[in-house]
């Protein structure tokens, strides 16, 4: 977007295009397309995977991240060209295991270079200037980590490996996209749904995903095993428990077992000789800490962050972009090797890892004498 279609248009107005108008969704009796039932079932199945994939945008960026619960309806090609002009960054996203089909998500231009800029560690994202092929590498790669976790998530309620193809993103119109994009060739129903994307003070605007009616279907029929017909069927849906916002919070880390265990290491590429095992740690109870100094009472209560370095590695920004879901990279510690221990940055001890209880722990066996 360049600084004339900045004059032209405020985020206001971009957002309200986006959002599009509820009159234009009434085009269809979506009754007539798809029951209230599966209308509900892909909005918990986009609640679901983009609570997952917020809570991947937020460790990208070192940021909260909330996105909220979707809003679903049903349009076309032609619609949504008359509804959204201006252009847009356009992210393609292909299954190639576990569910066959694309779907397109739809990001503001502007967010899309402040996504970049953060990635890149600048203070002050700049929104005036022109959208970079920098840029839609950064967010090709972001939505590789996002729909890459969204589809660790799926593969849970799914109760099969789904995967996906690295996605490509294009600065486009909907117009444009209809002669490119095999979801918005042909004039065929698409389901759109809508969230609410926030990103602390920085980002406050629309995500849009498109999936086209016989992909939804299939994934709906696919969940079911059939058809949904009752209310009842949707009720008993694997839902988060919270169906108003998905952000960093709600999603906890530990929400992927059991079986994925085996979809990550399915994913180690073949040729690949690396054994991927899970580490076994000593247990030991908690037991009274001994203080060996004694605090000086002036800066004795001042809080220190104290970091745990597991190791280090060197890579090249294009072997980075390439990674996603299931990639493994080794770090420079050795297994058994005693780890770095920081306070506030600075090296003080090393250490070995132990366990306590549910809770890793650093055992110190070396000081730094200064």
């Amino acid at each position: 977007m360049n600084n004339m279609d900045n004059d032209m248009l405020s985020q206001e107005e971009i957002d309200l295009l986006l959002q599009g108008s509820e009159d234009t969704d009434d085009h269809y009796d979506s009754n007539d397309i798809i029951t209230d039932m599966e209308k509900d079932t892909l909005g918990e199945i986009g609640n679901i995977s983009m609570g997952t994939a917020a809570t991947t945008l937020s460790t990208l960026l070192n940021k909260k991240v909330t996105i909220t619960t979707p809003q679903v309806t049903i349009t076309d090609s032609d619609k949504l060209s008359y509804e959204y002009p201006i252009p847009f960054v356009a992210v393609d996203v292909r299954y190639r295991s576990g569910l066959r089909g694309s779907n397109i998500l739809i990001v503001n231009i502007d967010d899309v270079k402040i996504i970049a800029d953060i990635m890149m560690g600048k203070d002050e994202p700049d929104t005036d200037r022109d959208l970079t092929d920098m840029d839609l590498s950064a967010i090709s790669e972001v939505m590789n980590q996002m729909m890459g976790s969204a589809s660790t998530s799926l593969s849970e309620i799914f109760m099969k490996k789904i995967e996906i193809e690295p996605p490509e993103a294009l600065k486009i119109t909907l117009s444009e996209g209809r002669k490119i994009m095999d979801v918005l060739m042909g004039n065929d129903p698409i389901i759109k749904i809508s969230f609410r994307m926030v990103v602390e003070d920085l980002i406050d605007s629309q995500l849009m995903q498109l999936i086209p009616l016989s992909f939804a279907r299939d994934m709906v029929e696919s969940l079911h095993e059939k058809p949904i017909e009752s209310e009842d069927e949707v009720n008993n849906l694997p839902l988060d428990g919270d169906n108003n916002y998905m952000h960093m919070d709600d999603v906890q880390g530990d929400s992927v077992s059991g079986n994925n265990s085996a979809i990550a290491e399915d994913r180690v590429h073949e040729g690949e000789h690396v054994i991927v095992k899970n580490p076994e740690f000593e247990t030991f109870d908690i037991a009274e800490v001994a203080s060996f100094n004694e605090p000086i009472d002036l800066v004795g209560e001042i809080p220190i962050e104290l970091t745990v370095e597991l190791g280090r590695t060197t890579k090249r920004i294009e072997e980075i972009l390439s990674y996603g879901p299931g990639t493994i990279v080794e770090l420079d510690k050795l297994l058994g090797e005693p780890l770095n221990v920081y306070a506030n940055g600075k090296y003080i001890a090393k250490g070995e890892v132990v366990v306590i209880d549910d809770n890793f722990g650093i055992r110190i066996t070396d000081i730094d004498q200064p």
